[in-house]
């Protein structure tokens, strides 16, 4: 009897990719809900270092990336005793499960995915990779090799799970009912933090271009507080929540506020800055940010000072994970007619 009956719960898997260093968007988007939600699923939780080397990336940063993530993971508040904590390189079975999955992908979908043309735009033509393009597959294989029910993603990650649910339901269409069919966890408020330079556009661990882009997990207190001092607003004076497009800085200072404060309502946060200014609303959410980041640099450090904890908890996660996708890939390969080996 598997984990999932005898708890009764449903399974959930998502992961971050080791590119960059993780932001409060980051937090605020994917981890925090995965803290929240650990104990009601049975969780699964991987750096996914595999898509990290669809674009051209340093070997020695990577390492220590996934690394730094996993602790992360961990001083965010992932519990490794309830949750499953492992690096996506460690299960062979992702890999393989992507291949037969290719074979079973048509290309059409995969020259309809928007996220492949905007990265590769950013690319020349002739160094976009075929992982790149295939990316999707992998990230289908991660989630169907768990048998994941809910995958919490970010808005610009609905797509390709959309794509993984296709692909699922054309592989037990062709070869019997074997996947389960995943639902999207898509967070509400602050699911999508902006660009603290540009509001405009989303909140990157990778962005290179400007040092006041973001705020990283592992930022100082006095580098965090002066990026989000020197947000980008408007020329406006009321601090109230909108669509307007010109009004997109003060509206992603409002969503950090309300996600970190805990008011009760957006009325009420409105008629807390009532007549005060853009400074002191910056200044209130630095305060926030940085009473949030404390603990988790805490915790953080603890883990990376305690010699051999995070590959004991790594290597348990790869053992937990490793039973589960053996056991799905295996059933995989029995259905296309590969010859079990003896």
């Amino acid at each position: 009897m598997t984990k999932e009956k005898m708890s009764g719960k449903q399974r959930v898997l998502s992961g971050v990719q080791p590119s960059g260093s993780l932001t409060i968007g980051n937090y605020l988007g994917a981890l925090r809900q995965w803290v929240e939600e650990q104990y009601r699923y049975e969780s699964y939780f991987c750096v996914v270092d595999m898509h990290a080397i669809t674009v051209p990336h340093d070997p020695a940063q990577l390492a220590e990336k996934t690394r730094e993530v996993a602790a992360l993971y961990i001083a965010c508040g992932i519990d490794p005793d309830e949750a499953t904590i492992f690096v996506q390189s460690h299960i062979p079975a992702h890999a393989e499960l992507a291949w037969i999955l290719n074979c079973v992908t048509p290309v059409g979908w995969l020259n309809r995915m928007t996220q492949f043309k905007e990265k590769a735009a950013r690319q020349q033509q002739e160094s976009v990779s075929t992982g790149l393009f295939d990316y999707p597959v992998l990230m289908a294989a991660d989630i169907l090799l768990y048998q994941a029910h809910r995958v919490p993603v970010g808005d610009d990650q609905r797509q390709h799970l959309e794509l993984t649910r296709d692909i699922a339901q054309r592989f037990n269409h062709l070869y019997g009912q074997t996947f389960v069919i995943p639902e999207a966890m898509i967070r509400g408020t602050a699911a999508r933090v902006m660009g603290l330079d540009d509001p405009t556009k989303k909140m990157s661990k990778s962005e290179t271009d400007s040092q006041y882009h973001a705020v990283y997990l592992l930022d100082s207190p006095d580098l965090a507080r002066k990026k989000i001092m020197r947000a980008k607003t408007d020329s406006g004076k009321d601090i109230r929540f909108s669509d307007d497009p010109e009004r997109a800085g003060v509206n992603n200072l409002l969503q950090i506020f309300e996600v970190l404060s805990g008011m009760e309502s957006r009325e009420a946060i409105e008629a807390h800055f009532e007549g005060k200014g853009y400074g002191h609303l910056k200044s209130e959410v630095a305060d926030l940010v940085l009473e949030t980041l404390a603990p988790i640099q805490e915790r953080y450090r603890k883990i990376q000072n305690e010699p051999g904890y995070l590959d004991s908890i790594l290597a348990r996660g790869a053992e937990r994970a490793g039973a589960i996708a053996e056991k799905t890939l295996r059933e995989v390969q029995k259905r296309v007619g590969f010859l079990p080996r003896q």
